[in-house]
Parts: C-alpha cells; sequence; structure tokens
C-alpha cells in the first residue's frame, strides 16, 4: 500500500504546484522570458548560423525552464504557512521534494518543445537521431528541475532571496557551458570549469543528437545527467530534512 500512496503524492504534489506556480512572475520572467532576451542580445544581428548554436539555445531554455519552478516552491509555501500544513498530510518529504522536481521538469519540457517547433518554422532544424533527442529531454529536464529542488532546499520563507540564490548559481553556468563558446574553442581554465558544469552535458547531448557531433559520447552525456539528478535530489533531501522546522 506504502508504494501506491507515495505515487500518488507525487502526482498531487505535482498537480498542486502545477495549478499555483506556473504562472507566478518570477518562473515567467526567469524560466521562459530571460533566455528569450538572452538568445536575441547574442544572436540577432551578428549574422550566426542560427542551426549550429539551436541544440545550444534549446538546452538553455530548457535550463532556465525546468530549474525556474523549483527555487519559488518551497519558499513561497512557508511564507504562506502552507508547508507546515502540507507536512501534517499523508505524504512524505521524498514524495514532496520529487513532486516539485516532476513540475519544473513538466513546465520546462513543455515550454522547450513548444520553442522548439515554433523554431522550425524559421530555420532548418534537423534531427539525425531521434532516440537522443528524447532523452535528451528526459535526462535534461531532470537535472534541471533536480538542480531546481535543490536551489529551494535553504530554510528560508523569502522567495526573493532563493530566487537570488539561484539566478547567482545559473547565470554564470550558461557561459562556462558551451552555449556561448563552442567546446572545441575552449582552453585552460574555461575547458575545465566547462566540465564541471552538467549543462555542459545536456549541450553536448543536444548537439549529437541534432548535427550528430559531440566532444563526449553520448552515454558519458546521459550517465553525468543521470548521475547529477540523482545527487541533487538526494542533496536536496538531506538538506530540508535538516532544516524541516526551519523558516517556518
Amino acid at each position: 500500500m506504502e508504494v501506491p500512496l507515495f505515487l500518488r503524492g507525487i502526482v498531487v504534489i505535482t498537480g498542486k504546484n502545477m495549478r499555483l506556480y506556473y504562472t507566478k512572475p518570477p518562473v515567467l520572467m526567469f524560466g521562459l522570458l530571460f533566455p528569450l532576451f538572452m538568445f536575441f542580445a547574442f544572436f540577432v544581428g551578428r549574422h550566426l548560423d542560427l542551426t549550429t548554436f539551436f541544440p545550444a539555445f534549446l538546452a538553455m531554455m530548457l535550463f532556465f525552464t525546468a530549474s525556474s519552478v523549483g527555487p519559488l516552491i518551497t519558499p513561497w509555501e512557508k511564507r504562506e504557512k502552507t508547508y507546515e500544513r502540507l507536512l501534517s498530510y499523508p505524504v512524505t518529504q521524498d514524495s514532496i521534494i520529487l513532486g516539485d522536481v516532476v513540475a519544473g521538469a513538466v513546465f520546462g519540457i513543455g515550454i522547450s518543445i513548444l520553442v522548439w517547433i515554433a523554431s522550425t518554422l524559421f530555420i532548418s532544424v534537423g534531427i539525425t537521431n531521434w532516440g537522443l533527442f528524447v532523452l535528451a529531454f528526459i535526462l535534461g529536464t531532470l537535472s534541471c528541475a533536480a538542480l531546481g529542488a535543490l536551489l529551494a532546499s535553504p530554510a528560508s520563507d523569502s522567495p526573493p532571496n532563493i530566487m537570488i540564490l539561484s539566478n547567482l548559481i545559473r547565470f554564470p553556468l550558461i557561459f562556462i557551458s558551451g552555449i556561448f563558446i563552442p567546446l572545441g574553442q575552449m582552453e585552460g581554465w574555461g575547458l575545465a570549469l566547462a566540465y564541471c558544469s552538467p549543462l555542459t552535458y545536456l549541450v553536448d547531448l543536444f548537439n549529437a543528437a541534432m548535427s550528430g557531433t559531440s566532444v563526449f559520447t553520448p552515454l558519458t552525456d546521459c550517465g553525468v545527467l543521470f548521475g547529477v539528478s540523482v545527487v541533487f535530489i538526494i542533496a536536496a533531501r538531506v538538506i530540508q530534512k535538516r532544516n524541516m522546522m526551519k523558516g517556518m
């Protein structure tokens, strides 16, 4: 009986998060508008090959959308005093965290697919390996949403503070992950930092799926994305359990 109850808890938490937080201004601003503005700022008017850079742009869009929901949920509910009520329901802390992750993943994959479909109307976006393309979406949204849940873990009831913290971490990642500078053109410390960013492997996996070229093997990209997803979820669980009564 515990497994169905656990899964039902994830579904209920996910549905609640989708209804309440998808239309919040911080989610729309940092999850949808910001990556679009970044795209226009760097690519419009520079006569760059959009087909070549599109996999990186798609990875950036997925990264921001999937990781924007999680940092808002927990501090918002602590501020509104609904988090402690949620803990009194027959749901576990694990189902709450996974519900937050799934909500972020659904938002990220939904918006990113819409952006991809709309982009095919204007530029030539080919797919050389549909299996890798679907896998990139699944593992990418999972890892980015898990990062969002981890960023929401500090004991705080102030959504602006958590959003600022999340942006201090997310913004540098987009500049070291092969989005604006391809990995093949990086060297030294820049390349070393790129290897430490999970977003790098998402960009590389999209490149492998859409253009057939990649720096790492698809197996390496998938392994890293899945591994960091597990690490982020476990870390979020440990931190939230430690700070369960803080920030309420």
